[in-house]
């Protein structure tokens, strides 16, 4: 296995205290999604996707189980596949165990632990496949070094596209497309538009799993920019936007008050929140709408027996 990490245009503690300064300085406070996966978030998530209420992950894992042979003959023979985000191993195994003669796996991971889990979980999966880890933001993917050479098969699982507002989903569906090169293909993981009482829970659930994870982010943030954040003056909301299509995670402040990071203040009034995320769902018009703006043509769909999810073939 051969582990990269990405060379930085700048500091990771600049980047990311540039973002929170900026986020919480906006008439609504936000934070960047991608800032929740230290080790301690990314370890809180992959404890989020056993949840009963968190359908997401199980949903999609049913599709890579029962339609894996299918998905394999879409990615072709001989495939260099690479991930965007690994998280964990799990997908991606499944995937590439299924894959005839595969040639290689490459993961592009923020989070160097589940990079290189990720990485040596695919290696123990296909014994004898070349695997590379590369710690760095996919966001960033200009950035990084070419795949190896081959036909190469981009996997985004997930639903990690629907953390990006449309605009921005469709500006990384075409820098994956570029770093894949010319008649890649692409297998993308889309969660679909259900009931809000059956979204809300899964970002909400019973154990406080989520408002653990929404919460790390502030501990990160005192942690690291020398915030003074009281993590018990701040609960986790999630909402469903109807307008939009659209779970929203919030931190939202109890009472008046103000923080202090790396030497600036910010006021809070009473029932004032931190926008930290958005989980976009998917019907076929939005999925198809982002992709062929991106320079994709939807070729192929896959969903789970209670079609909950979707699973998408590309072609560019």
């Amino acid at each position: 296995m051969i582990a990269t990490t990405l060379p930085r245009p700048e500091r990771y503690a600049d980047a990311f205290a540039h973002d929170v300064l900026t986020g919480l300085s906006c008439a609504q406070k936000t934070l960047p999604a991608k800032w929740f996966y230290d080790a301690e978030g990314s370890r809180l998530f992959q404890e989020i996707t056993a949840l009963p209420e968190y359908y997401v992950t199980r949903a999609e894992v049913s599709i890579l189980r029962q339609h894996g042979a299918d998905i394999a003959r879409f990615a072709g023979a001989n495939a260099v596949l690479v991930e965007y985000g690994a998280g964990s191993s799990e997908k991606a195994a499944l995937l590439a165990a299924q894959l005839e003669a595969p040639k290689a796996y490459v993961c592009v991971e923020i989070e160097e632990g589940a990079a290189l889990e990720a990485a040596r979980g695919v290696a123990a999966a296909v014994r004898g496949l070349s695997t590379r880890a590369i710690v760095g933001d996919f966001t960033r993917i200009d950035d990084a070094p070419a795949p190896p050479p081959g036909d190469r098969v981009g996997f985004f699982p997930g639903s990690t596209l629907g953390n990006f507002e449309p605009v921005q989903a469709t500006a990384l569906l075409r820098s994956f497309a570029r770093h894949l090169g010319r008649g890649a293909r692409f297998v993308l993981g889309c969660d679909r538009v259900k009931p809000a009482s059956v979204l809300v829970p899964a970002y909400d659930d019973a154990q406080g799993v989520t408002a653990a994870f929404n919460k790390n982010m502030l501990v990160r943030i005192n942690r690291e920019l020398g915030g003074d954040f009281d993590l018990d003056t701040f609960a986790h909301e999630a909402r469903w936007s109807e307008a939009e299509r659209r779970i929203e995670m919030h931190l939202v402040s109890m009472l008046d008050q103000d923080v202090s990071i790396l030497g600036r203040r910010f006021d809070f009034a009473r029932g004032e929140s931190i926008h930290t995320e958005n989980s976009y769902k998917f019907d076929r018009d939005r999925l198809v709408a982002i992709a062929h703006a991106a320079g994709w043509h939807l070729a192929k769909t896959w969903t789970d027996a209670e079609d909950r999810f979707l699973v998408a073939g590309l072609e560019s």
